[in-house]
Parts: structure tokens; sequence; C-alpha cells
């Protein structure tokens, strides 16, 4: 091994358990309704949050807990097509709502599985009342629904997020990094999440650990190492 070896990013898995998703006032809620199924009081529910903030995981969690074999199916790859011939599960899951671009194809799929006594969970960005819906009577649908909104993460929340990040990619940290990041970053799930993600980076070029002082100079894009070898 010599010292310009290349640095291998082997990637990570993000740990989706029911024991890994982290439950707080900000999506309790969502939670509940979850948990709740079938019992809801139609055959669709819509989650929506901010991105990050854990949605996909949330509806992972959901299938698991359940007992499901079903697929999350991004909303941005559902056609008419699909949606007409598809076959059924108990609940068919869409995400990120906020990318459909066939409106036919979530009405289609809507009638599909309310006449056949099927679920369908939705989930994006934004309440899907809002969501710019030229199809009338798919608009009057998603007007109807309810939904359940995901808020900002606390303190408390964030911090236990940050933990499982660095966990999720088995790097151990001090409290002091994260009581560093809580302090400076921008406070969503999504930049925690980008920033993590480039510490990881910068941790295994470095082949040294998280500190204070790196994740300064993530944040401010300045690089305090004044001519180190970035394999040192």
């Amino acid at each position: 091994m010599n010292d310009g070896q290349l640095t291998l990013d082997l990637g990570h898995r993000p740990a989706l358990g029911r024991d890994d998703f982290l439950v707080a006032p900000c999506n309790a809620e969502a939670v509940a309704w979850l948990e709740r199924w079938p019992a809801w009081p139609q055959h669709a529910l819509a989650l929506f949050g901010p991105q990050g903030c854990g949605k996909t995981h949330l509806l992972a969690v959901f299938a698991q807990h359940h007992g499901l074999a079903t697929n999350i199916i991004p909303a941005a790859e559902l056609t008419a097509a699909d949606s007409l011939r598809m076959q059924l599960g108990p609940v068919t899951i869409l995400d990120d709502l906020d990318g459909l671009t066939d409106e036919t194809a979530l009405f289609h799929l809507w009638n599909r599985t309310k006449e056949a006594g099927r679920y369908l969970l939705l989930a994006g960005r934004t309440a899907p009342a809002r969501l710019p819906v030229a199809l009338a009577d798919l608009r009057s649908r998603l007007g109807g629904l309810h939904a359940v909104g995901i808020g900002a993460p606390d303190e408390s929340l964030l911090a236990a997020v940050l933990i499982k990040l660095f966990s999720d990619r088995q790097l151990r940290v001090g409290e002091d990094v994260v009581t560093f990041i809580l302090g400076r970053a921008e406070r969503s799930f999504a930049a925690m999440g980008q920033l993590v993600q480039q510490l990881d980076r910068e941790s295994l070029a470095r082949r040294k650990a998280v500190t204070v002082k790196m994740v300064r100079e993530a944040l401010t894009g300045h690089d305090d190492r004044q001519g180190e070898l970035s394999w040192n």
C-alpha cells in the first residue's frame, strides 16, 4: 500500500428498521396514523413534510411493521399503463408526490385501489391539496384526502438524527462534534444528511476520525490543513 492509494467509497446501508426510526413530537402523529392501518377514514392517506424529514424511512418502517411485501414507487416513474396493469398488494406506496408527471396514472391508481378494496399511501413535500394538479377529478380527490404533516425537528431530534446518520456510516464522533454541528449547520434533515456524507468522504480521504476542525472546514468550505496531503 503506498501513500497515493485511491480512497474507495464503498457506500453505506442506512438502517431502516422500526427501532431505528426516531419518534418525536414532529412526527408522532404520522407514526400513529400508520400504526392505525387499516383503520383509516379513507382508502388513502398522505404524509407530507420537508425533504429529508424521514418520510421514505417511515414508509419502509410502515411496510415492515405490517409485514407488507411492497415496493415504494417514485411518483415520477409512475405511468398510466403501469397503474392499470400493476398487481395491487394490500397497500400501494407512492413516494415523492411532488415529482408526479402523469396525473392520469395517479387517477387510475386511486380508482383501482379503491374499487379493489386496497389502500394507497402517498408521501411528498407538499400537502396534496396544495399540489398544482390540472386534472380536475384528481384535484378533487387529493383535496379531500386525509393528510398528515411532519413538522420541523427540535434540538433533541436533530441531535439523535445526527448520531444515527454517523452510525449508519459507522463513524464514531464525540459529543463536541454533534454540539458544534447543531450550533452552526442548517437545521434540516436534508442538510444534516449532506453534511454527514461530506464528512464521511473527508474522513475516508484523510484516514482520520471526524473532528470539530473537519466540520468547521466542511461548513466554511475552507481547508485549514495548510498544504497537508489529502491522504494524511
